[in-house]
């Protein structure tokens, strides 16, 4: 069976949809006047907020535009906002637009626009009718634009964390109890696991590459890339918190949120494509993390785990199992090298996959407790069997500075690199394809990119980011399609990205 490279056999494909209007507005909002630079502001990870702001008739729309209060560009849209908080309901509306563009390198040099706007509605169960505890969430997804990952780079690490299939789709839903004054917590339904799990605070929340979010290994190595944006899956996580410093998070989930088979997982496939498939027919995934915080505020405080006495930290340790059939990389049904003339073309399938991984967030330097400025570091690292598994290992790291220059309270501007090791399963079958054939076919290695970013933030609902980001042996070193002779060259990419909160 003929399979192409890795990073065309697991790439995101594109359906089409229509354009918001949002990201238009979002694209000509980043010509705003200088002036803005000195505005205080509350944060980007304040930006996702949908806190009512009074006062949104009239003149005070305009002239309160960079107010360090205003979380939301439309405010509490005549009231709507706060009447409905009163009965516990809260929604929120958010357009990411960015355009990236390689100026070297890749198949071949060029510029994509792509962008998402996601909605979502909350229910606070004890405002609505007095249950205390419960939160139930919906959301949705709209993708639009191209894919520069795609079309242009052919890299494994994608760069952009909203890269995905064009598609107008459900994306969240479920119901979340708390108990023992909110020590645990059990979670019902449509979930995207990426929001929880394997999670890095420092590189999630500022970086732009794929990687940097949800990792390289569990994006080649699952069906589907995983329950992880832009898809979920039916599920039940638990959290509970033991003691103030430890924090256990296991959960079980549908291990296919597309539904098809490994080497068939498009995300607009069929019913998928608007994220109602809720597939059970593969096998589960199984799931558990520890997570240990240190110099974290003690519970109660009025204050953030930024302003707490000494540096604080995380630190996690995490496993999964998927109970599901996955295809060896090498061998066929017959124990035959899959690039080998006698092959059947069906691969081997092997029962059970895993994967160990760790990570760590930790503050390493503030000027004050009570100063915003300070430098985080973070690491990342994951490992999977070759036999089974595109992606055998997998790195990431880098350091964050808040408060970066003066007056400049809640940019953030971060440094980072990511690492995947295409597995050695993988690397033996690109040489015996090259040995059968006799043709120029040099067997997939390392990938790594640096990245390099300032998240400029405007007011509190308006986040603008410049980001470059350089990839060195795209896909581990596969020829360029374009010219099969030779290796796709390294790769500098330029992006702008903005963030309207609505």
């Amino acid at each position: 069976m003929p399979r192409v490279p890795l990073s065309l056999s697991r790439a995101r494909r594109r359906g089409r949809s229509p354009v918001f209007i949002a990201p238009l507005l979002g694209m000509l909002l980043a010509a705003a006047p200088v002036w803005a630079q000195s505005i205080p502001t509350t944060g980007p990870a304040a930006a996702s907020g949908t806190a009512p702001v009074a006062g949104d008739a009239g003149p005070d729309f305009f002239t309160g535009l960079f107010s360090p209060s205003r979380n939301n560009l439309l405010l509490d849209m005549d009231g709507l906002r706060t009447s409905l908080g009163n009965v516990g309901i809260s929604f929120g509306l958010q357009e990411t637009s960015e355009v990236l563009g390689n100026v070297t390198g890749g198949v071949h040099t060029g510029a994509d626009y792509d962008g998402m706007t996601e909605m979502s509605v909350g229910l606070d169960t004890q405002k609505a009718f007095g249950w205390v505890g419960g939160i139930f969430n919906v959301s949705a997804l709209q993708i639009h634009g191209r894919n520069l990952s795609t079309d242009n780079l052919d890299v494994l690490q994608q760069a952009s964390g909203i890269e995905a299939d064009r598609s107008t789709r459900l994306w969240e839903m479920w119901y979340q109890q708390s108990f023992f004054e909110g020590a645990t917590d059990i979670k019902i339904g449509q979930q995207s696991i990426d929001q929880e799990f394997m999670v890095s605070q420092y590189s999630s929340t500022v970086f732009m590459n794929m990687m940097m979010g949800w990792p390289m290994l569990p994006s080649a190595d699952m069906y589907a890339g995983g329950p992880a944006y832009p898809l979920a899956s039916l599920g039940v996580r638990l959290r509970a918190q033991p003691t103030h410093a430890i924090t256990v998070l296991a959960g079980v989930f549908d291990d296919n949120p597309a539904g098809g088979s490994f080497y068939n997982d498009s995300q607009v496939r069929g019913a998928e494509a608007w994220g109602g498939a809720f597939n059970l027919n593969t096998g589960a995934l199984w799931i558990a993390e520890l997570q240990y915080a240190v110099n974290q505020p003690a519970l109660g405080d009025m204050v953030s785990p930024d302003q707490s006495p000494g540096l604080p930290g995380t630190y996690k340790i995490g496993f999964w199992y998927d109970s599901g059939s996955f295809p060896d990389q090498e061998y066929d049904t017959l124990g035959v090298p899959l690039a080998s003339p006698a092959s059947n073309g069906d691969p081997l399938m092997r029962r059970g996959n895993e994967s160990l991984y760790a990570l760590a967030d930790q503050m390493v330097w503030r000027s004050s407790p009570e100063s915003p400025r300070s430098v985080g570091v973070f690491a990342r690292a994951m490992v999977a069997p070759p036999d089974r598994n595109q992606i055998s290992a997998s790195y990431d790291g880098g350091l964050v500075v808040k408060d970066p220059l003066p007056g400049r309270d809640n940019d953030n501007f971060g440094l980072g690199f990511g690492v995947a090791k295409v597995s050695s399963a993988l690397a033996n079958y690109d040489n015996e394809v090259a040995y059968y054939t006799n043709r120029y076919d040099p067997a997939q290695g390392i990938e790594t990119f640096l990245e390099a970013t300032y998240q400029y933030q405007i007011a509190p609902w308006w986040l603008v980011q410049p980001d470059f980001q350089y990839f060195f042996n795209p896909s581990g070193g596969i020829p360029n399609p374009l010219e099969p002779t030779r290796r796709i060259a390294n790769e500098a990419v330029f992006g702008l990205r903005t963030v309207i909160t609505f």
